[in-house]
């Protein structure tokens, strides 16, 4: 099985104390400048996605969606989660040049 790059750099962020999750952790992320990428789960609602991904656009923040919730909070080392937000440039950058090559 190939190692999945962008959920790697995912548990390294966490690992590092740069990653939120949860809703309304990832909300206040976003509306602080905090965020600098949020990722949302495939499988997370229609209204969530719309949510983080309006706030996104309105506040300048990158917004990708990866994963199912399963997968996306084990790599973080949590339960399911539906939305996590990066908090450091340069592994935001990294996860971004990841994800796009998929």
């Amino acid at each position: 099985m190939k190692a999945d790059k962008v959920l790697s750099l995912a548990g390294l962020a966490a690992r590092a104390g740069k990653v939120e999750s949860g809703e309304f952790a990832v909300e206040k992320a976003i509306k602080t400048g905090k965020a600098y990428l949020v990722i949302a789960a495939e499988d997370a609602s229609f209204n969530t996605e719309k949510k983080f991904r309006n706030s996104c656009a309105w506040y300048h923040v990158e917004f990708r969606k990866y994963s199912d919730k399963e997968t996306l909070g084990h790599a973080i080392g949590r339960q399911q989660r539906a939305v996590i937000a990066v908090n450091d440039e340069g592994l935001a950058k990294a996860i971004l040049a990841s994800v796009d090559q998929c």
